[in-house]
């Protein structure tokens, strides 16, 4: 039986897998890059530069979250998605040129706050127009497509971050992301001027 899925739905997916994709390439090798990369860098400050990035992303959101559902319509969650999106996809040409841990941690700030915007904005917009009767279907292939591309992107990552450099990763990752970014904007004529429907899927948490 073919089931299909809607226009926005699928490049909400498609544009995740491929941000995943990106900053996949990270996950095995960004404690290495702090450790030798970065002057004074160690194991404390890899947990640290977590902490940093989700405590800022954790305080944020709710704020961001709050003050769209406020406002009805998805025009302001979608220039919230964009704006976030592009911002926190700029950090990895950041990375390149970083060499002490204030460096760092700004920048993990910014991608807190960027991605405090992204999160609460793609889920909403994703819960408004998945399709009644799919719901489950379509989480799980957002799901299951976050899952390939994060294990594929792990082992590529660590073999080129082996191959050749952090810097060459890292410019993968910021394109990556950015093209996710502009993948997002084909959606950009079918959101909802209004609220015009039931919210009945809970928002999955990111894992990046």
């Amino acid at each position: 039986m073919r089931i299909v899925i809607n226009k926005v739905i699928r490049i909400l997916i498609c544009s995740d897998i491929l941000l995943q994709s990106g900053w996949g390439l990270i996950g095995p090798i960004f404690a290495i890059f702090l450790t030798k990369q970065i002057q004074g860098g160690n194991l404390k400050m890899v947990g640290l530069v977590a902490a940093t990035y989700w405590i800022t992303k954790s305080v944020v959101q709710p704020f961001v979250a709050h003050y769209l559902d406020k406002n009805h319509g998805e025009k302001d969650d979608f220039t919230f998605l964009i704006a976030g999106m592009c911002v926190a996809n700029c950090i990895p040409f950041g990375y390149i040129f970083s060499t002490q841990p204030w460096h760092i941690f700004i920048l993990e700030i910014i991608r807190g706050m960027a991605m405090a915007c992204v999160v609460p904005t793609w889920s909403g917009i994703f819960t408004r127009h998945i399709d009644k009767g799919r719901e489950a279907f379509s989480w799980s292939l957002e799901s299951t497509g976050l899952g390939f591309a994060a294990g594929i992107a792990g082992a590529t990552g660590g073999i080129l971050a082996s191959l050749v450099s952090f810097k060459i990763v890292f410019v993968l990752v910021g394109t990556f992301g950015l093209a996710s970014s502009l993948l997002l904007l084909l959606v950009r004529k079918h959101i909802f001027l209004h609220n015009h429907f039931k919210p009945g899927v809970p928002p999955s948490e990111k894992p990046f």
